[in-house]
């Protein structure tokens, strides 16, 4: 049976969806079946796996309205499978709110799915809101990315209240898998500190693998690629492919 990571964080810029996408790829790259559910109405995941948003039939807005099965909507890529977004997400949680259980659909739909993958994630939009909140309910556990920069611990107290909120009434089994360090710095002390911070208000959770600001991570989108097939050689790719080792170990245990 897979097992369901929630990629989340309220604040905007932390590298989410780039880890989302190249964590996906690295895992599939590590012989794992790999899916990547986009629920940010952005759809920046979408086309980060190198799919044209104007060529999708069907996206998980489709399946959560119950216009879709969940395999219907699966496209599949060279660097894993995903449940494309679509920038109708985006008025889901008004259409959401008069349904039974609403909290609880994009669950319904990724069950139907756990027994295919090894790994499913979910890029949650940068906010704590209906569509965060069913990726929460969907999940066994998040990975939180936390960026090296100031403010970095701002907001994470609001993510683990509701963590916990979700946990007691609506998903017990909701835990964090682990903290991933991004856009570190390596020139500045500040970058250290901050990631000294993190761990100690995480401790055993952040992971080794530390991602770095990278030129080339920051170019991989606009092609359409993850950052391994726009430069397998990058520092940002090398990091990438380290924490996904870190991630298929503890996926292991």
């Amino acid at each position: 049976m897979g097992k369901i990571l929630a990629i989340v964080n309220q604040k905007g810029g932390v590298g989410k969806t780039t880890t989302a996408v190249n964590v996906t790829a690295a895992l599939y790259d590590l012989g794992l079946r790999t899916l990547l559910c986009d629920f940010d109405p952005q759809a920046n995941a979408t086309s980060g796996l190198g799919v044209e948003k104007k060529k999708i039939k069907k996206s998980i807005y489709d399946v959560v309205i119950g216009q879709a099965s969940p395999q219907e909507a699966i496209v599949h890529t060279a660097y894993g499978d995903i449940l494309p977004s679509s920038p109708d997400l985006a008025g889901a949680a008004v259409e959401l709110i008069g349904m039974d259980h609403r909290e609880a659909l994009l669950q319904k739909a990724l069950e139907q799915l756990r027994s295919d993958y090894d790994v499913m994630m979910i890029d949650c939009p940068p906010s704590l809101e209906l569509l965060t909140l069913n990726g929460l309910c969907a999940a066994d556990a998040i990975l939180v990315p936390v960026q090296c920069e100031y403010y970095a611990l701002e907001g994470l107290s609001d993510l683990m209240s509701t963590l916990r909120m979700v946990k007691r009434r609506l998903n017990p089994r909701l835990e964090i898998f682990g903290v991933a360090l991004t856009m570190f710095d390596g020139r500045t002390n500040f970058s250290t500190q901050v990631a000294q911070e993190v761990r100690r208000h995480f401790p055993g959770k952040v992971f080794a693998t530390v991602i770095p600001r990278n030129v080339r991570l920051a170019e991989a989108p606009s092609h359409g690629v993850p950052v391994m097939a726009y430069d397998k050689s990058s520092r940002g790719a090398a990091a990438y492919r380290d924490l996904a080792a870190e991630m298929k170990q503890k996926l292991k245990g």
